[in-house]
């Protein structure tokens, strides 16, 4: 086989599927994972609605012994992450299709792909941590930085934080566990669900039998608290606007009533499918999101934002490392806490639904272009994002236009709007980025939906229209109860305290995926090509002159390893090697000349 192209794998193949079944073909719901995961849900929004306290005293309690004990993990985590998926995009395996035969097209659209990867990566966050985040940071520098509150150094500090937030490290995490379930199922043709990725650990008995199941129903779990922390600050940020534009009473009864209408627009485009709602969803929220920057960015401070885009990327990269280094032993643990392990355990948390859902929709693509795209495309967008948002509340600031300070106690959701207020027609850009967050909430439910609703299903593509409303609706569910028991502070910690168990998850996923790789037949170098077949060379040479008694075997400890491999039958050669009597010189059962 070429190790130069994707050739077809078929149907009976060792290193592929064990039917010419199409992967995904059933979508019947699996019945005890469903039951399990739906019954453990209602008991956590039963808990948090109607026993807060005792809630928000494990909460409470939990959340310090997690960050006190496992800080290093995650820290740890998302670095292999990281480095994992740089060095397969430019490795051998770079080269393998995401696919089962190589005149598989990708399933959409360049720019439907990106959209929907955007819109399921980042959507509701971005906007609300666009001005809040680097304008936190200017206010009150991370601790390990020497810079002073309201500086130009601090500018640039609280810009490059955004960006080790935003950017390389959360979408190298989506794109471990994308690539993952991307490859196991277009490739392998198991089925799109996490315990198909660990066959090769635990085997194919296990994976389909109660260890797999629990590794999905972990899975389901993680999906439903990070999606709802999502939609909990969300509904936030309406309902902060809608305050500052209409005058409506922010309370949590206005919240929880924007989860419910919002929930209900979900249900109607979660029947429409992939295909349907989800795609023309993304598409237009991308063009609203860049509609709403190019905005900012040209009636904003123009020239300061492009003299911080280049500072601060280059400021980035120059302190990765000890960024993504650092834990609580030399610096403010309670701050690693409050920002960089948050966003791990949310990103960890999001991980098997953005990880499954761009596996989904990345049918068709190799390994290099998969990894490329979805590192770099949003790490890009991300960053400019946060130099146009949040450079121009920083920049409001400096120029005393805005006191952001003031704003910045309200609440970050308020930072947002606050800063459009600055600008030219505030009414309607606080109008347009409420419509656009509403996009992005529906977005988000719908695809974590359909995402859960394939995990319960045995890997289904198209599971059950039904069975995604009901995810749907429970994501809302454990967004309001979350809401209720504590705001945003109970969001963060039921995150957090989910995602533990499903780092060391991911962990064996990397490990799991790295081995299927290393037996996929099209990922050799062409670059070694030559080499082996030098190597052949050498072994049949060597070989003909054992035969003909030219070579002493016992001079070397090789040689008479050789000796007795050919007195066995076997000379030792590759397969890949020819095969002719000269190679062999005798039959195998014949003795060799010389003995040791």
């Amino acid at each position: 086989m070429s190790t130069t192209d994707t050739a077809d794998l078929p149907p009976d193949s060792p290193h592929g599927p064990t039917s010419a079944e199409p992967p995904g073909a059933d979508s019947r719901p699996d019945v005890p994972v469903v039951a399990i995961g739906v019954l453990g849900i209602v008991a956590v929004v039963l808990w948090a609605s109607f026993g807060k306290s005792s809630f928000q005293s494990f909460s409470d309690t939990a959340l310090p012994w997690v960050l006190e004990n496992f800080e290093w993990l995650f820290v740890i985590a998302a670095d292999v992450f990281l480095v994992l998926c740089v060095i397969l995009a430019f490795s051998r395996f770079g080269r393998i299709k995401l696919a089962r035969t190589a005149e598989d097209e990708p399933e959409f659209t360049d720019f439907a792909w990106v959209a929907m990867m955007f819109a399921a990566g980042m959507g509701i966050g971005l906007i609300f941590y666009g001005v809040g985040e680097p304008v936190a940071h200017y206010l009150s520098p991370p601790p390990s930085t020497d810079a002073t509150a309201g500086t130009p150094e601090a500018a640039g500090r609280a810009l490059e934080y955004s960006f080790f937030h935003w950017t390389l490290t959360p979408w190298a995490i989506y794109g471990v566990v994308g690539l993952s379930l991307a490859y196991t199922t277009f490739r392998l043709g198991r089925g799109n669900r996490i315990s198909a990725v660990f066959v090769p650990l635990i085997g194919k008995r296990r994976a389909n039998g109660v260890v797999g199941r629990l590794l999905d129903l972990l899975a389901v779990f993680a999906t439903v608290f990070g999606t709802a922390t999502s939609l909990g600050i969300g509904a936030l940020q309406i309902a902060t606007g809608l305050q500052l534009t209409a005058g409506v009473e922010n309370t949590t009864g206005l919240q929880l009533l924007i989860i419910v209408v919002l929930g209900a627009a979900f249900v109607v485009s979660a029947f429409t499918g992939l295909h349907g709602g989800v795609k023309w969803l993304s598409s237009v929220n991308l063009v609203m999101a860049a509609l709403l920057m190019l905005f900012i960015f040209l009636v904003g401070p123009t020239v300061y934002i492009l003299d911080a885009i280049p500072s601060s990327v280059g400021g980035y990269f120059n302190e990765l490392i000890s960024m993504a280094t650092r834990t609580g032993a030399f610096t403010d643990s309670e701050w690693l806490g409050q920002w960089t392990i948050f966003y791990w355990a949310w990103w960890l948390s999001w991980a098997p639904f953005v990880g499954t859902f761009i596996a989904r929709i990345s049918k068709g693509r190799s390994i290099r272009e998969f990894l490329l795209a979805v590192l770099l495309i949003p790490s890009g967008a991300s960053a400019v994002w946060f130099c146009v948002l949040g450079g121009t509340g920083i920049r409001l600031d400096e120029t005393g236009v805005v006191d952001m300070a003031e704003k910045e106690s309200e609440g970050t959701e308020a930072t947002l709007f606050s800063m459009l207020d600055a600008l030219p027609l505030p009414e309607v850009t606080a109008w347009f980025a409420m419509v656009l967050i509403m996009m992005y909430f529906i977005t988000s439910a719908d695809s974590a939906s359909l995402v859960m609703g394939s995990l319960t299903s045995r890997g289904a593509l198209h599971p059950r229209a039904w069975l995604n409303v009901t995810w749907g609706v429970l994501m809302a569910a454990v967004a309001a109860a979350l809401l209720i028991a504590g705001g945003l502070d109970s969001l963060q910690s039921a995150t957090i305290l989910v995602a533990l168990p499903f780092v060391v998850v991911m962990l064996g996923l990397c490990w799991a995926t790295v081995r299927e790789l290393r037996e996929d037949p099209t990922a050799g170098p062409r670059r070694h090509q030559a080499l082996h077949g030098l190597r052949d060379a050498v072994r049949r040479m060597i070989g003909e002159a054992m035969s003909e008694g030219r070579v002493d075997t016992t001079a070397h400890p090789r040689l008479r390893r050789a000796a007795r491999s050919r007195a066995q039958g076997d000379d030792g050669r590759s397969e890949a090697a020819p095969s002719d009597g000269g190679n062999r010189g005798q039959d195998p059962g014949q003795e060799p000349d010389h003995k040791e």
